[in-house]
C-alpha cells in the first residue's frame, strides 16, 4: 500500500530527474504553487481530478493520484527543526508569535487566523543590500464564540 511519504519521494525524484519546478507542477494542477507543493509534500489533499493531472503530468502510477487525493494526518515533527531555513521560520514564530497573536486580536478581536481558509505566496525580491524573500500570508479571521 502506497503512502503519502512514498508519493512525496516519487515526486521529488521526478522533480530532480526532469528539472521540474513547483510552479510547473502547480500549472499542471491549475492551482496555487504553495497549496500544490504542500499537497505533494503530504500535508494537504487534492481533488481527485487535480491529483490525476499531476500524476499523469509527472508520469506517476495511478495509485499515486489516489494517495494525493487522500486526506492527510497533518502530523509534523514536534522537535525543534535543525534545517536552517525551517529553523529560522520556527524562530520567527518563537520570537514574534505572541506579537502576531496580540496584533491579530487587537485588530480583529478574540480569535485566530485560519490556516484552512488561507493564502500564502513566496517571492524573491531584488534588493541592493542583497535579495530578499517575501512571504505573504492571508488567513480568514475566525472569532472565538463567546456563549
Amino acid at each position: 500500500m502506497m503512502t503519502k511519504a512514498d508519493v512525496t519521494e516519487m515526486i521529488m525524484e521526478k522533480k530532480r530527474a526532469g528539472g521540474t519546478t513547483w510552479a510547473e507542477i502547480a500549472d499542471m494542477a491549475g492551482l496555487g504553487e504553495v497549496f500544490v507543493t504542500s499537497a505533494c509534500l503530504g500535508m494537504n489533499s487534492l481533488p481527485r481530478d487535480v491529483a490525476d493531472r499531476i500524476a499523469n503530468g509527472l508520469g506517476l502510477p495511478q495509485e499515486a493520484a489516489v494517495v494525493l487525493a487522500e486526506y492527510p494526518k497533518k502530523m509534523f515533527e514536534q522537535a525543534v527543526p535543525t534545517d536552517p531555513c525551517i529553523y529560522r521560520l520556527y524562530e520567527i514564530v518563537g520570537v514574534y508569535g505572541d506579537t502576531l497573536k496580540e496584533l491579530i486580536q487587537e485588530k480583529g478581536g478574540d480569535g485566530i487566523m485560519s490556516a484552512i481558509d488561507f493564502d500564502m505566496s513566496v517571492e524573491k525580491i531584488p534588493n541592493e543590500k542583497g535579495d530578499r524573500i517575501q512571504v505573504t500570508m492571508s488567513g480568514k479571521f475566525l472569532p472565538y464564540r463567546s456563549w
